[in-house]
């Protein structure tokens, strides 16, 4: 799959531009639904990635862009609900986890990218 940090809040993935933080499943693209986390935000600069979100579990790994800056953090009860599934957790800055997703076929693509931070 094709997908690139084209500039700080703008993702481009085979060629549709994205201004916000989008989940993968399968090669299908949404949009992030942050609102089941933000009970987590506890004064810190930024909603984490919990479990109360819709992740994609359906492949072996899940591929996390945590951010331009990688400021994005995934809850303790994220990392557990993976292990528990036997999904590896890959969780790098979001430039990073483009060019991870350069190897894989979209219909594989399980990931989560945050834009910004």
């Amino acid at each position: 799959m094709k997908a690139k940090l084209v500039a700080f809040g703008q993702l481009e993935i085979e060629g549709e531009r994205y201004r916000r933080d989008v989940v993968i499943e399968g090669g299908k693209i949404r949009k992030r639904d942050k609102g089941p986390s933000k009970a987590l935000y506890a004064g810190s600069r930024h909603t984490p990635l919990s479990g109360a979100e819709e992740i994609p579990w359906g492949g072996t790994r899940l591929i996390v862009g945590t951010g331009a800056r990688g400021q994005l953090r995934l809850t303790p009860e994220l990392r557990e609900e993976a292990a528990r599934r036997g999904i590896e957790i890959e969780a790098v800055p979001t430039e990073e986890a483009c060019r991870l997703l350069a190897g894989i076929h979209s219909k594989d693509v399980y990931a989560i990218l945050h834009v910004t931070c």
